[in-house]
């Protein structure tokens, strides 16, 4: 048996097939393998040694989004997130090379001055303007690179280059700051704290935090993952709340208790809570943004959706915004397809789960799409300009809101 594995957990699963309507890839290819009872099959089959490691195997479970659809709808509670997961760590070990992308991935987003050199890089890039043009002569075609070029976020300003600072001394809140959102949104992280300084809170950005380690975790290296939990566990030590502007983020560190152990692990989940629920238990009355006449669809990240909650928060936030029209982009619900790094590990699966929110863009005219999710932002956008749409513009909710309260008073102020 494959060294760890939590065999009943997977034992949980009856094989009903009640998450069937409700998996994203079983919907694309409508195939046993790509569905998560038939995961968990395959899973067992491996973990007990009658089924080998073949690349058909291989596809199956790589494939899957890690949205969490399944636990939601599942009778026997099966912790389907944890399998996944725990799924490719066993293939790890009997395939080892597959630790080599993600780990070289982790290299540069996980640590703080790759991070900050990849950022150079891209704003050079930009800023030089061989990207606008190499993508007005087509130097790069019209395949797997152009793919990649048009998921590089827009940077404006020097990246990393005037990020704010938290407060010394004790505070109410802790900020989380990642990796991904570090890089390409740090406007939601900004807004996020003048948010939380307009209610009178001490805002702390602690430096010893880092990768919430999701990219590790969903690959299979449970190691690394938990060298990244760890670290944020330290470093959010003593804090009464964690808040992230991403809820793929947040979601990974809910998983504490599955990598740390459950008296460490506990404690940090514990520690974590939905940015916009917390706002929004706060908000004075005496705080009230600008009008805004604008159409504003709501795309709803599987994380948010089936982890951390706060779906209702946010909308109602939202709502705050005297005249905006507020819209949902997709009645179902249904995944973007960006789920991690699998919009750029399986493009023409992600870009098929993403066409419908892209028609209903085309249908519904918004002027904004907000998202409280890096990754599901980054997809939508390139999916739009890929579309040749150069409007709604793509954004975190929380950066909509800031914007129209105006410029923030000087932290302390209030």
């Amino acid at each position: 048996m494959a060294a760890s594995f939590p065999i009943a957990d997977a034992d949980l699963c009856v094989k009903c097939g009640l998450c069937l309507p409700h998996c994203p890839t079983y919907g694309l290819t409508q195939h046993e393998g790509d569905s998560p009872r038939g995961r968990i099959a395959l899973m067992q089959g491996l973990a007990l040694g009658s089924l080998a490691p073949t690349p058909k195997l291989e596809a199956h479970l790589d494939g899957c989004l890690g949205c969490r659809s399944c636990e939601s709808v599942c009778p026997a509670k099966v912790p389907y997130g944890r399998l996944i997961d725990a799924g490719r760590a066993a293939l790890n070990q009997q395939l080892p090379q597959r630790r080599q992308l993600p780990r070289l991935i982790g290299a540069v987003l996980a640590r703080r001055e790759p991070r900050r050199a990849a950022g150079l890089l891209l704003w050079l890039y930009q800023a030089s303007g061989l990207q606008a043009l190499a993508r007005r002569l087509g130097l790069l075609g019209h395949g797997r690179l152009a793919r990649l070029d048009s998921l590089l976020p827009p940077l404006p300003a020097l990246p990393f280059s005037a990020r704010a600072a938290g407060v010394d001394g004790p505070a109410d809140v802790a900020l989380f700051i990642g990796c991904a959102s570090d890089l390409a949104d740090p406007e939601a992280l900004a807004a996020a704290q003048r948010l939380l300084q307009r209610l009178g809170l001490r805002v702390a950005l602690p430096p010893g935090q880092g990768c919430c380690g999701a990219l590790y975790q969903h690959a299979g290296l449970m190691d690394e993952a938990r060298a990244c939990m760890r670290r944020n566990a330290g470093a959010f030590a003593g804090y009464a709340a964690v808040l992230g502007t991403a809820s793929g983020c947040s979601a990974a560190l809910l998983d504490a208790p599955d990598l740390l152990g459950k008296a460490e692990g506990d404690t940090l989940r514990s520690q974590v809570q939905d940015i916009h629920r917390f706002l929004l238990q706060r908000w004075p009355a005496a705080l009230q943004p600008r009008p805004l006449r604008a159409r504003v669809a709501v795309h709803e990240p599987c994380t948010q959706r089936n982890v951390t909650g706060g779906g209702d928060a946010l909308r109602a936030l939202l709502k705050k915004i005297p005249g905006i029209e507020l819209l949902e982009l997709d009645l179902k619900q249904a995944c973007c397809g960006a789920a991690g790094s699998h919009f750029i590990t399986h493009p023409e699966d992600a870009d098929r789960l993403l066409q419908p929110k892209l028609e209903a863009s085309r249908k519904l005219q918004p002027d904004y799409i907000v998202s409280s999710n890096v990754g599901c932002s980054l997809h939508l956008a390139a999916g739009l300009r890929r579309a040749g749409l150069r409007a709604p513009e793509v954004l975190h909710p929380l950066a909509l809101l800031d914007r129209q309260l105006g410029p923030a008073s000087p932290p302390g102020a209030a």
